[in-house]
């Protein structure tokens, strides 16, 4: 397939950037990428690159690594870009990069602008009981997220959805309307429109303290926040003085009258029901603390379930 010869250099740096980027490869000149640098991961303090930049090693195409892109920019105008498209880079871009495309720089962004700007949208969404969400491409300004809207589109947040499949979902459909995007870009056929202020929410990143269920919050607010950290970085409790992640849970119609919050209170075949201010969430895939994730039945296999009956999590 011929490529359009449009030089572009993408910034991005984790998973959900590479199906836009190959979808950029598969179509146009790409001819650098910007990703932040390598990292340690893992107790044997591994160095890893994003996977980005491992996309961008397998097809040959020059990167480049800044620890401060506002310092160290003057790589990427060398590249010359008629374009530069960016997806969760992590790095704000200072105006000498902004300013000098023809096409300008573009951003995809994981939600409906000018809802949910910052690092953690797709998260965001689900623990904030969002219906629907999106994405969108919006023009580069130097302020987070507060480009003029080039194009959106949108999708059902479903109650089985968590932060793991409504990501994967996203990215796909950053992609496709990027591609669709584009062309008319270059062809000088959009109509930016600027975002309404006084419409602006945001998701600052995940916090540790945002990752510990809180059982004197309702059902629902337990169950969004389960789903909306699984797989990454997982919600947690402590059972005994011990960390337990949570990764998935379902509503119970149960209501227990004499429990106190948090308390254990029923064991089921599947998960392990926990009092809540209004009713019952039932765990039903966690993580102790040492062992690996488990779904509850699994867990169960090799473990009395039973003598988990009136313990309560984050008992100090």
């Amino acid at each position: 397939m011929k490529k359009e010869s449009v030089r572009i250099v993408f910034m991005g740096t984790p998973e959900f950037s590479v199906p836009i980027l190959e979808g950029l490869i598969e179509n146009y000149e790409v001819v650098g990428v910007v990703t932040q640098p390598d990292k340690e991961v893992g107790r044997k303090h591994e160095i890893k690159p994003s996977p980005v930049k491992e996309v961008a090693l397998r097809h040959e195409i020059p990167i480049f690594q800044p620890r401060k892109i506002k310092q160290e920019y003057q790589e990427v105008l060398d590249w010359k870009p008629d374009l530069i498209v960016t997806c969760a880079y992590g790095q704000m871009i200072p105006k000498e990069i902004l300013e000098y495309p023809k096409y300008k720089c573009i951003n995809v962004h994981a939600s409906l602008l000018p809802k949910l700007r910052g690092g953690a949208p797709i998260h965001k969404a689900i623990i904030n009981n969002y219906l629907r969400t999106g994405v969108t491409i919006m023009y580069m300004v130097e302020k987070m997220d507060a480009g003029d809207i080039i194009a959106q589109d949108e999708t059902v947040i479903w109650q089985t959805d968590t932060v793991g499949t409504l990501h994967d979902r996203l990215s796909q459909m950053g992609k496709e309307l990027l591609l669709q995007t584009i062309p008319n870009i270059i062809a000088g056929k959009i109509h930016p429109i600027p975002q309404e202020e006084s419409e602006v929410t945001y998701a600052w990143n995940i916090t540790r303290e945002e990752e510990k269920i809180d059982f004197n919050k309702s059902t629902i607010e337990i169950y969004n926040q389960i789903r909306g950290l699984n797989p990454w970085p997982g919600a947690y409790a402590t059972l005994d003085g011990k960390i337990v992640k949570i990764y998935a849970s379902k509503i119970s119609s149960s209501f227990f009258t004499t429990k106190e919050n948090g308390e254990i209170g029923k064991i089921y075949e599947d998960g392990i029901g926990v009092s809540t201010k209004d009713g019952e969430i039932i765990i039903t895939e966690l993580q102790f603390e040492g062992k690996k994730k488990l779904k509850v039945e699994e867990f169960f296999h090799g473990y009395d379930g039973n003598q988990l009956l009136g313990k309560i999590f984050n008992k100090e």
